[in-house]
């Protein structure tokens, strides 16, 4: 569950820190006070697309934290951290964003950096925002398959691992096929080619080590004579008459001759004695590679014009000669194929005929598995829509077989429902209202909670226009959420604030000619005066306050009875 959340310079958000706990945490205030900034804040914590307009006025960049607690050593976050070298301490995970007013966001997981994706990924398994407008999943029908695959996700996983597998291994020889059964012109014109670059790769030569050698023996040659100079001072400088060699043979010498009269010595003629031969040794190799040195103009053009083959051969084939070679090797494979069209086609063909005939009976598989399990979602979500006062709601999950293999089997999926007596059901998209949308997905989250692994769901004022006993229903399904995941929820509901395990009330105020947001957990006492403006407005009542009072005493008898 999110423990803490932190934010600095976002919106009209100066500084605030939050703590928030499990079970259901509602957040309400006046129209404008930041409710949903917070939200959004959240939102681009977890990897939300960010911008420089959600930074303070006048600062430079926004800052935003979270510090996570999961419990369950088994979720699957863990598995990602590891995955992205993310190391991880006990139960905590820390989620770290700056937005800053370039446009650069700097990311951290953990406190180390990661990309924008990698952020994302971790924080999708932390965090599930809904809002009043995001019913994509359900107002487009080709997410319904992965609803529903979610649903089933135990039974279904091993065999859409399965499925998986096989189905990038025949997509990819399928676009093999393709390449072979190219028309004979396209044909001829890749075989010229290949045949045109493997002549000049061959022809080039390229070596691993290669180019690294001809580069130091470049730098040799165009400072031949700074080099022969240079070391012909350094041998004269050791060998000549009365030079180094000498003066450090007459104190061996001197040296050896005390040693034995003064074993003192003996320490330091020996180091002379070392330096002497070590001295010798080094003017014996510089005088072999002087003798060695010639100067080549001829053999520097060589190499500067080899030095030139490989630059153009890593324009056109890779950044490196490994990639070259790589890919010389890959297109005289693919050549191979091309010359032996005919025969290569017929094989894969063959292989391409059978992968499919095995995909299609794991496709099977998947429908079979879906179909069980369409029935129990079907009954299990309208069991959920009756609690929500959608009680002559009809849903079901419609199938129908595709054409071709995709990557989820065989299977089209669409929501079918009908809210209505007497009327059949037709596409969830074309016929549900935005309150029945959003009942729905009450509905589908009430269901996926126990299981789907998110630690913390959050609702954006889901319950926006309904009331009455709806307005009941849906807090009261917002609550059961929250006995299995944490829910952070904004509302103008009363119903749903007096569910509330954790009542949070934003106030935004103006000082100095700014504009900020703070958040303070309310009392039982200050819960009831807010629920009360919730339900009558800017003026309260003894009778409100009654109420209000009341409307908490039932929440709280009515969560007793979830528990």
């Amino acid at each position: 569950m999110l423990r803490e959340l932190s934010i600095r310079n976002f919106a009209i958000i100066d500084d605030l820190t939050v703590s928030f706990f499990g079970g259901l945490t509602v957040l309400t205030g006046e129209t404008g006070a930041g409710k949903s900034i917070i939200i959004d804040a959240v939102n681009i914590l977890a990897g939300g697309r960010g911008s420089t307009e959600f930074i303070r006025h006048g600062e430079k960049k926004a800052e935003l934290g979270g510090l996570f607690h999961v419990d369950n050593s088994q979720h699957p976050i863990f598995a990602k951290l590891e995955e992205h070298g993310i190391e991880s301490e006990e139960d905590t995970i820390i989620l770290r964003r700056d937005l800053h007013d370039s446009g650069k966001s700097v990311c951290r997981v953990n406190g180390k950096l990661v990309p924008l994706s990698v952020l994302r990924d971790i924080g999708g398994s932390l965090i599930d925002i809904h809002g009043q407008h995001e019913n994509q999943e359900l107002m487009d029908e080709k997410f319904h398959i992965n609803l529903l695959d979610h649903y089933a996700h135990n039974k279904l996983q091993p065999v859409k691992a399965k499925y998986d597998e096989a189905f990038e291994a025949y997509r990819q020889l399928k676009r093999e096929v393709a390449e072979l059964s190219m028309d004979e012109q396209r044909m001829a014109q890749r075989i010229d080619l290949y045949q045109f670059q493997i002549q000049e790769l061959e022809q080039a030569g390229l070596k691993v080590d290669e180019e690294e050698a001809l580069d130091e023996e470049r730098l040799r040659l165009m400072n031949f004579h700074k080099i022969f100079e240079r070391a012909n001072i350094a041998y004269s400088a050791i060998s000549d008459d009365g030079t180094g060699l000498d003066f450090i043979g007459n104190a061996m010498n001197a040296l050896e001759d005390i040693v034995a009269l003064d074993p003192n010595f003996k320490e330091a003629s020996e180091a002379v004695t070392s330096s002497f031969y070590a001295l010798q040794d080094a003017a014996y190799q510089v005088k072999n590679v002087l003798d060695d040195l010639e100067y080549d103009a001829e053999r520097l053009n060589e190499v500067e014009q080899r030095l030139a083959l490989y630059q153009n051969m890593k324009r056109k084939y890779g950044t490196t000669v490994e990639e070259i070679l790589t890919y010389h090797e890959k297109i005289e494979e693919e050549l191979s194929q091309l010359m032996n069209r005919d025969e290569t086609l017929q094989k894969n063909e063959q292989l391409l005929a059978k992968m499919e005939a095995d995909l299609n009976k794991i496709a099977e598989e998947l429908t079979t598995i879906r179909k069980e399990n369409a029935i129990k979602l079907s009954d299990a979500i309208m069991n959920e829509l009756r609690m929500l006062h959608m009680e002559k709601a009809q849903f079901i999950v419609k199938f129908e077989p595709l054409n071709q293999l995709d990557a989820n089997g065989k299977d089209f999926v669409a929501f079918y429902i009908s809210t209505n007596v007497g009327e059949p059901p037709k596409s969830l998209p074309k016929v549900a209202s935005g309150g029945e949308l959003s009942r729905m997905m009450l509905a589908l989250k009430t269901i996926f909670s126990s299981s789907n692994g998110i630690t913390s769901i959050i609702f954006d004022e889901v319950d926006t226009g309904v009331s009455g006993r709806v307005a009941q229903a849906i807090a009261e399904k917002i609550a059961a959420i929250s006995v299995n995941s944490q829910v952070l929820c904004i509302s103008h509901l009363p119903q749903v604030a007096a569910m509330a395990d954790h009542h949070y009330y934003i106030k935004k105020q103006v000082e100095h000619n700014r504009t900020f947001t703070s958040i303070t957990e309310m009392e039982e006492k200050e819960r009831i005066v807010e629920i009360s403006r919730m339900m009558s407005g800017a003026e309260i009542t003894d009778l409100t306050l009654q109420h209000a009072s009341e409307l908490i005493h039932m929440a709280n008898e009515r969560k007793e009875m979830m528990n």
